[in-house]
């Protein structure tokens, strides 16, 4: 993982054409470094500061506010929620012009931003928080000195953040799509935006569901729901079903897993152990193999029940 430079630079969140919408898990390998990355700079304690996501009525921009003032409120209510470490009294300016993407932020010393959004969320300022929410969580990232080094993947990072720090429901509730029109906001697929606020809500008790003005919104999270959810059903865990623990104790007689499974063997006999991602931070861990047991992550602090 790289460093980020402290140096003024744009941002953007790319917004894709019309009917051009992907789908599907294509980044799930980054989003799941990401949510690692998150934990190890915060710490668990840091992560738990987010157990709530920002209220939709916080965030809430009518076609009836005040173009600016409304811009200027929710920025500030999205600060407060993200908490920018070192800035209690950040100020976002927020600006409105013709541009390619959806939304751009200056990173620079602080305390004040500047944020440009298209021109187009001036008719379409139920989707305000969501470009804000983005390009506010550079500005976090930017002050804890977070990020990747590709510019894709550190897109990405700033998409996970968003959403497993609690604003980042607006991202996906931004998604529309029928059959003859679309609209995503930022860089993770629908689906993945799925992933990662069911990851969190898997921490946190919470269920984002009613919050979803957008029924096509709601499937994709259903569907980042369901492969969540087999996260904490894979081998060593005790939760893995019957078929998935045979095949796992088979595999563990000969030392030896199968191809593209989440889990590997080091060493022989009473010496072998047996390493798999923590179905929440997705830190690798490794425990004794051959036993039931209970394995704590040393990133989140989970605590695993296991049948290595």
């Amino acid at each position: 993982m790289a460093r980020r430079p402290r140096r003024v630079e744009k941002r953007g969140s790319g917004v894709p054409n019309a009917n051009e919408v992907a789908h599907g898990f294509p980044h799930l390998d980054t989003v799941r470094t990401a949510i690692t990355a998150l934990y190890r700079r915060l710490s668990a304690d840091g992560v738990r500061r987010y157990a709530t996501s920002v209220a939709a009525a916080d965030v809430a921009f009518g076609d009836d506010d005040d173009l600016h003032m409304g811009a200027q409120r929710v920025a500030a209510a999205l600060v407060r929620h993200l908490g920018l470490p070192g800035l209690p009294q950040a100020r976002m300016i927020v600006t409105f012009r013709e541009m390619e993407h959806a939304a751009s932020v200056e990173l620079a010393a602080g305390p004040e931003y500047f944020i440009e959004l298209n021109d187009r969320f001036r008719r379409h300022r139920r989707d305000v928080g969501a470009a804000l929410a983005h390009e506010i969580t550079h500005v976090l990232l930017h002050r804890l000195d977070l990020g990747f080094a590709a510019t894709g993947d550190n897109e990405i990072l700033t998409d996970v953040v968003t959403t497993y720090l609690g604003a980042g429901w607006l991202l996906l509730d931004a998604y529309r799509e029928d059959a003859v029109s679309s609209q995503k906001l930022g860089y993770l697929t629908p689906e993945e935006f799925g992933y990662v606020l069911a990851k969190r809500a898997e921490v946190f008790g919470e269920d984002p569901s009613p919050w979803f003005t957008s029924a096509a919104a709601y499937e994709a999270w259903v569907r980042g729901r369901d492969l969540a959810a087999r996260d904490g059903r894979r081998p060593p865990l005790a939760q893995a079903g019957w078929a998935a623990r045979h095949r796992y104790a088979k595999e563990r007689r000969y030392g030896r897993a199968a191809p593209g499974a989440s889990y590997d063997f080091e060493g022989t006999g009473a010496s072998m152990r047996v390493s798999f991602p923590c179905p929440v931070c997705r830190q690798r861990l490794r425990v004794p193999a051959g036993r039931r047991l209970r394995a704590r992550c040393r990133v989140c602090g989970s605590v695993l029940e296991c049948e290595a």
